[in-house]
């Protein structure tokens, strides 16, 4: 079944200031922005209160900036770029820290970072045939919701308190569960990008 074009998305698009200045799209860098500060909260003075807050503030405008594009028509190229982004850097971001820290073991870690680097290589391979990146699969989107939902629990998980008691199984079924997911639909990525190389004419 065909999707039906973005209205948003035209013939002429906007400048990229003008759509890097539009509301989604702006928190969109914001979120990005919070990256680097996402971490050196958690590696540098080890304040996962604050760590912790901003995740979730990543995770709601995540969730709002998608709001937001489709209900004031703002969707646009730079944000479909943008928005995936934020979300891999904060993935990463948060796996390289945990694995710092010992929060996460490093087979936990290695499956995912690898995931990353063969959709990039996908990427590449698509662009200098001529095509678009993947088709964004809801699989793919599930597993980045149920890593962003697992990450805040693995934080509550440090030190001996009930809190941390509570929230320790919920972030590793959490954690095993958006894994697995993640690395699924890395393989589906792979599959797209093979079986579009194998078609004569790029579109």
């Amino acid at each position: 079944m065909s999707t039906p074009p973005e209205p948003s998305v035209t013939s002429e698009e906007p400048s990229l200031l003008r759509q890097a200045l539009n509301v989604p799209n702006m928190l969109s860098i914001l979120r990005l922005a919070g990256v680097p500060v996402f971490l050196w909260l958690l590696l540098g003075p080890k304040e996962d209160g604050w760590a912790l807050a901003l995740l979730v503030f990543s995770a709601l405008t995540d969730w709002l900036d998608g709001k937001l594009a489709r209900w004031l028509n703002q969707m646009s190229r730079l944000g479909q770029l943008l928005d995936p982004a934020a979300d891999r850097l904060y993935i990463l971001a948060t796996l390289i820290a945990f694995l710092i820290r010992d929060i996460v073991p490093w087979w936990v870690v290695v499956p995912l970072v690898v995931r990353e680097a063969v959709l990039g290589v996908c990427v590449l391979l698509l662009r200098h045939r001529g095509f678009a990146p993947p088709e964004v699969t809801y699989i793919g989107k599930g597993a980045t919701f149920v890593l962003m939902y697992a990450f805040p629990f693995l934080l509550l998980t440090q030190g001996g308190s009930d809190i941390a008691a509570f929230a320790r199984p919920i972030g590793y079924a959490f954690t095993a569960w958006g894994a697995v997911l993640y690395v699924y639909s890395g393989v589906l990525y792979v599959v797209q990008t093979v079986r579009a190389l194998r078609t004569a004419d790029p579109r």
